[in-house]
């Protein structure tokens, strides 16, 4: 089985760095043209230089800020505007920073819920009409474990990731008729720049060293290590190839068994 996304136009969020980038590198490496999406104009004009472009690419970059539906969904119209289809979406931002949700403030509830489903929701009108005329969509959305066991210490993110895990399986639903698919990949501990904010967060929360809180990270993950980047891309690829066209409406952990049920 080998993944071909020739010719494919994909909209990949959050792509700068992370998950997000790996996933646009994959897409490109697989074939497909590709879009980021991110708020850093200057780190998006230098990475967009790092996708493959060996089978004629052709790669772009918008800038906004996912704070700022608005300017999502306005940056995203421009390009809409140029009758430009996207087939494949993948909606991914940075996650809330951590802490007990009974001390949350109003202020991060509202920044969340703008960047997690509000921005996501203004993606997904603007491009489905796009996977309509061309008789392919996917959309993908990078959630979190959460969606099935809250985590300890991410309240905010555990609130807001349930609406938007909600919101994935209705649009599913809705989509399914016109042969979009619609599905989540729940990324455990991987390693990125916000699982080293974590670990540092908890290492001065429990007077305990960064080493002592990895060991104690990884002593709950069955393949006892953290994921790579690329690893979430691989979940992405798959999910955004036609092998995937009767997978709708799901979860997909990529967390190494570290959740607690099925």
């Amino acid at each position: 089985m080998e993944i071909d996304l020739t010719g494919k136009n994909a909209l990949v969020c959050g792509s700068t760095k992370g998950i997000g980038f790996a996933i646009a590198k994959q897409f490109a490496l697989l074939g497909a043209n590709v879009t980021l999406l991110s708020r850093n104009g200057g780190i998006l004009e230098r990475v967009v230089k790092d996708l493959d472009t060996s089978k004629g690419q052709v790669h772009h970059f918008l800038v906004a800020d996912f704070m700022k539906p608005q300017e999502v969904k306005a940056a995203v119209t421009s390009k809409i505007n140029e009758h430009y289809l996207y087939q494949i979406l993948v909606n991914n931002s940075g996650g809330p920073s951590p802490g007990a949700l009974v001390n949350a403030r109003e202020e991060e509830f509202l920044q969340a819920f703008n960047a997690h489903l509000l921005s996501s929701h203004y993606l997904v009108q603007n491009v489905v009409d796009g996977m309509k005329q061309s008789g392919y969509g996917r959309i993908i959305n990078i959630i979190s474990t959460s969606v099935k066991i809250p985590l300890k210490g991410l309240g905010v993110s555990n609130t807001i990731r349930g609406a938007v895990g909600n919101w994935s399986k209705t649009l599913a639903n809705e989509l399914g008729p016109m042969g979009i698919t619609v599905n989540n990949i729940l990324p455990g501990a991987t390693a990125t720049d916000r699982l080293n904010q974590i670990i540092e967060g908890k290492a001065m929360k429990q007077n305990e060293s960064i080493n002592e809180v990895q060991d104690e990270m990884l002593a709950e993950i069955p393949l006892n290590r953290f994921a790579k980047p690329e690893e979430i891309a691989y979940a992405a690829a798959f999910l955004a190839s036609p092998f995937a066209a009767y997978i709708t409406g799901i979860n997909v952990p990529v967390d190494g068994g570290r959740t607690g049920n099925l």
